[in-house]
């Protein structure tokens, strides 16, 4: 089954992997359905460092759209786990469930070969938890850092780590989207209270 992959960069993995992409030119916030969604809303607005991002006017609002899209179509919206859209919604926290049927889960972008360590929360409506397809986890050495330094390394407790571009920090790891396309594949459409 087809999906709509929203809210995605111009050079997103998702146009590769055969999905319906919606980017910042075919304006995410238009999608009619009836697919299900993996939504990449932009987070800078709602990180741990929003407070020195300088987000466009509308780009809070993106996140909010985001999740009502997954709860009408099902699927995925994708954000850090430090993101405060899930207080201000408010979104389930791991182990819960929502009126829409939707819960969290949290993943490390780096079990699917992100260079650093990203801990990401799914908002997933569609499915039931134990539906979630098996994915990998890794506990090998992490040697680079997601970091606004300019600096080509940064000092991590007592360890140096080269840090990562803006690209490679805003960019989904090819294994995560298609195991995200698994995902939404597996969701079904939602009514919308």
């Amino acid at each position: 089954m087809p999906i709509a992959a929203l809210y995605v960069r111009k050079d997103s993995v998702y146009k590769d992997l055969g999905c319906d992409c919606w980017d910042a030119d075919r304006d995410a916030r238009l999608y009619p359905g009836p697919m299900p969604v993996v939504a990449h809303p932009p987070c800078r607005a709602w990180g741990r460092l929003r407070q020195f991002s300088k987000p466009r006017p509308d780009e809070k609002e993106l996140a909010i759209k985001a999740v009502r899209q997954v709860r009408e179509w099902g699927g995925a919206l994708e954000h850090p786990a430090t993101s405060s859209l899930w207080k201000e919604m408010p979104l389930p926290m791991p182990g819960e469930i929502d009126m829409w049927g939707g819960f969290t889960i949290c993943v490390d972008q780096f079990w699917w070969g992100h260079k650093a360590q990203k801990r990401t929360f799914l908002y997933i409506c569609g499915i039931r938890p134990t539906e979630v397809p098996a994915h990998p986890i890794r506990f090998d050495a992490i040697e680079y850092v997601v970091c606004a330094s300019r600096n080509h390394r940064v000092k991590y407790g007592n360890m140096t780590k080269k840090y990562i571009t803006k690209r490679e920090r805003e960019s989904t790891p090819l294994d995560f989207a298609k195991w995200l396309i698994q995902v939404a594949q597996l969701c079904h459409k939602q009514k919308v209270a």
